[in-house]
């Protein structure tokens, strides 16, 4: 059964973010289908959680396309509406396990031009690599902050620097991690004050939470 894709152009217009396009769960017709539709309205395709596979039979049809195999994301195109800002983002992963979603938030930050840096195995379990960088971490506006195990980046970092956090928990750990369960209870029950926290792995929607952020204080 086809079922029709409404992809939503005027999100724009109502919040300054366009709309990403979750690959995951749709056939590569459906796919073919979004990406027509959208090129034809000389808008950015950027499709996020695609695996090499789907990424191939896109990479075929589309020459000018970018497949970042590491992000899982895919892209057609260029955004022309970036920021006009000087605000950075800072990036923090606690191993390089979390990479996948740390560059999901890097790339998507970067489609809009939003000068970004990725700190990465800065995690507790060596908390002389998180403090040798912290002055440096300091410098930045917005930190991501993505972690699997028990979470407990964000809430360190959270209780040494001011800015706002986005928390990131990541499915990463053994048994009782749950697939980044563990992390994700553990943000949400941080004794930091004021860390925002998204869902599991969700590394875009950190993004689009420090651009709604910095779209505010610029």
């Amino acid at each position: 059964m086809n079922l029709d894709i409404r992809f939503d152009f005027q999100r724009r217009d109502r919040i300054g973010l366009f709309e990403a396009i979750w690959g995951a769960d749709k056939t590569i017709d459906q796919l073919k289908r979004v990406c027509e539709e959208v090129l034809e309205k000389k808008e950015l395709v950027f499709i996020t959680r695609l695996n090499k596979e789907k990424a191939n039979h896109l990479l075929h049809i589309y020459e000018d396309a970018i497949f970042y195999e590491e992000a899982n994301c895919f892209m057609i195109g260029e955004n022309v509406y970036k920021f006009s800002t000087t605000k950075k983002v800072a990036i923090i992963s606690g191993g390089s396990s979390d990479l996948s979603v740390t560059l999901e938030a890097k790339l998507a930050l970067e489609i809009y031009g939003i000068s970004c840096q990725s700190f990465i195995d800065v995690g507790v379990a060596g908390l002389h690599r998180l403090l040798s960088e912290i002055e440096e971490i300091n410098k930045y506006d917005v930190l991501i902050v993505c972690a699997g195990m028990e979470g407990a980046l964000a809430t360190v970092i959270g209780g040494l620097l001011s800015q706002p956090i986005i928390a990131v928990p990541v499915s990463v750990g053994y048994g009782v991690s749950k697939n980044g369960n563990t992390a994700l209870n553990s943000m949400l029950s941080s004794c930091a004050p004021g860390i925002a926290v998204m869902n599991i792995d969700n590394g875009y929607g950190a993004a689009m939470a420090a651009l709604r952020i910095i779209k505010r204080i610029s």
